[in-house]
């Protein structure tokens, strides 16, 4: 088949909004594209398991240490899922955490904030995970297969977490004034930060107009930002905190609410690895990716031994 005709062929799947599979022919940039959006997608879980990690040990009950232990173990398992996808792209799994803690990638700004108290264990589950869920459900309709259907797992699983960050929340609302205070300067730290995770305004989003053309993305950065904005407010009200935006308000000429502008210039500053501990994330990544470097080669030495004929185990 000649490259037109497999250029006609990849153009007809996806406008007819069927799945790119990794036996299919795709353009280097669909595929170039792909990587870099998993395998951050990847990194971020990896590296997104070290804010609630630190609170493992000090978590206040057995009931929020188990809570908190299985979903920093989800986090890793969807770590491990994503890089999967990417390796169906040809990728190589080393290969990205090479580039990742050379930051020659990237990963979400927003595991960059520290989590002062355990009322941030709270708000990242609703907040942090919140965004999570409006930006990847609709990925569960990515045009490529493997990482569309990584996601569907992903996402019950984040919705999960979700949940257990609001009803921690409403639990501490219920109990003391000092309890209500944390969960009120929590809220007022990741409230913006949470806003950037959807990326920057869709004006100076470079790659939003390629990634919607391919089916990879379905909504804009700014559609995203809106539909949490929208599904957040209430959720705020019942738990009652304030979200620290003097502009929020709701527009019923746009049934949505209006809000405040973000600071772009700070999501610029951590994503160009200037942020609050953008470089304890990665000395963190790199310590385990180089303490893990035996476990690594004994698996090799183990499966070259497997295949050098029976009777070598």
């Amino acid at each position: 088949m000649t490259t037109d005709a497999q250029e006609r062929v990849f153009t007809e799947t996806i406008e007819k909004d069927q799945r790119v599979e990794p036996r299919d022919w795709m353009p280097d940039g669909y595929r170039k594209t792909m990587i870099r959006q998993i395998a951050q997608h990847a990194h971020s879980e990896i590296i997104g398991m070290q804010p609630e990690g630190e609170w493992i040990t000090r978590a206040p009950s057995l009931r929020r240490k188990a809570i908190l232990l299985a979903k920093v173990q989800d986090e890793a398992g969807h770590g491990l899922y994503l890089y999967s996808a990417a390796e169906t792209l040809g990728a190589d799994r080393g290969d990205l955490t090479v580039r990742l803690i050379e930051g020659r990638q990237k990963y979400s700004s927003i595991f960059n904030y520290p989590t002062l108290s355990f009322a941030d264990v709270g708000v990242i589950g609703w907040l942090v995970d919140g965004a999570a869920i409006c930006n990847q459900v609709p990925l569960c309709r990515s045009s490529y297969g493997p990482y569309a259907r990584a996601m569907i797992r992903i996402c019950k699983e984040e919705s999960f977490h979700q949940r257990q960050g609001y009803e921690l929340l409403l639990t501490m609302m219920g109990g003391t004034a000092a309890q209500r205070a944390m969960v009120q300067d929590a809220v007022d730290r990741w409230w913006w930060p949470s806003l950037m995770m959807f990326g920057p305004p869709d004006a100076d989003s470079p790659n939003t107009a390629q990634s919607m053309a391919w089916k990879i993305k379905r909504h804009t950065n700014d559609e995203l930002r809106q539909r949490f904005v929208d599904m957040t407010v209430p959720q705020a009200q019942a738990l009652g905190v304030t979200l620290p935006d003097p502009d929020l308000r709701w527009n019923p000429e746009r049934e949505h609410y209006d809000f405040g502008a973000v600071d772009w210039s700070e999501l610029k500053r951590v994503i160009s690895g200037d942020g609050p501990l953008n470089r304890q994330r990665i000395a963190r990544r790199r310590e385990a990716h180089e303490d893990g470097a035996w476990v690594r080669e004994a698996a090799a030495a183990h499966a070259a031994k497997r295949g050098g004929g029976a009777g070598n185990d």
